[in-house]
């Protein structure tokens, strides 16, 4: 039997792994200070503020233009990019980690669905079957906090705003596979902060909070492992289909499960871990069905 090798799985796919993992690092820091006082708009700065800098300097390295060639769509891909992840940190902060990932997780789906209708990208059986897994996967997870019967069910404004960001991240990174047939993935970043810090520096300055030390350094991390994720994240939808690789970024919820065990003390049910299994078992079919649906064909 050949051994494994990290060479065999698309390169897409470990792009879209390296998001999972920096984003789900990215909601533990934005959790974090925000428990500790600091308010969401501040947090959102904080994070356009780092990426900026990161971006900037990438761009001037390559010695690109940081205006990009398709103004219009960059612009609106960072509009709709700065109102999604507004609603994904307020989701972050008001819900459990693991369940408020779970919500922000759905825009996978959202994203095959839209790559469909919108690039005409043709949605493979095994990229269906594991959408489907992921989906039954995240009813399992969210079905019991949905019953209002049940003392720990999530608020519903927080749940309708998790789901908004969800839309909205879908929207805009089906934008981002469209924009990257005309512009560098460093363009793509870029164009996000700049329309992101303005708009959360007028929203936070009622309500500023001058951080400490240590919550500095953890809001800087904020802007690092989000630099770490939409950097995966760009590279993975401009080298595979964006169903196919945004199946993937479910990965997210496991890391998110771990770390909010592991420091926030948010032990999840049963029905986390059943929905969970079933989201990893759909992530791993995506992975090898494709191979074994070509085989049948050759």
């Amino acid at each position: 039997m050949p051994a494994f090798s990290l060479s065999a799985i698309p390169i897409g796919i470990r792009f879209m792994l390296l998001s999972a993992f920096g984003f789900a690092v990215m909601s533990a820091c934005v959790k974090y200070v925000s428990l500790h006082g600091i308010p969401l708009f501040e947090i959102v700065a904080a994070r356009a503020l780092v990426s900026l800098i990161i971006s900037y300097t990438d761009v001037k390295r390559k010695g690109l233009s940081p205006f990009g060639n398709n103004k219009p769509l960059l612009l609106l891909r960072s509009v709709l990019g700065t109102a999604a992840l507004m609603c994904v940190y307020y989701a972050v902060t008001t819900l459990p980690l693991a369940e408020a990932t779970v919500l922000q997780y759905m825009h996978p789906v959202f994203t095959a669905v839209l790559g469909f209708i919108v690039l005409k990208e043709r949605l493979q059986g095994a990229t269906l079957v594991s959408i489907a897994l992921c989906l039954g996967g995240l009813y399992l997870m969210v079905q019991p906090n949905l019953n209002t019967s049940i003392d720990s069910a999530l608020p519903p404004f927080s749940v309708a705003i998790a789901l908004l960001g969800a839309l909205g991240s879908s929207v805009a990174y089906v934008i981002v596979r469209k924009l990257s047939r005309s512009e560098d993935s460093s363009v793509i970043i870029l164009y996000f902060p700049m329309v992101a810090l303005p708009v959360s520096i007028v929203l936070m300055w009622p309500e500023f909070v001058m951080p400490s030390l240590p919550l500095t350094f953890l809001l800087v991390l904020v802007g690092v492992f989000t630099q770490i994720g939409q950097y995966g994240l760009t590279k993975a939808m401009q080298t595979q289909q964006a169903g196919e690789a945004s199946a993937y970024a479910y990965v997210q919820i496991v890391f998110s499960t771990l770390i909010g065990i592991a420091i926030f003390q948010e032990l999840p049910s049963m029905w986390t871990y059943l929905g969970g299994g079933l989201i990893v078992a759909g992530a791993l079919f995506n992975a090898v069905g494709h191979r074994l649906f070509r085989r049948r064909l050759m």
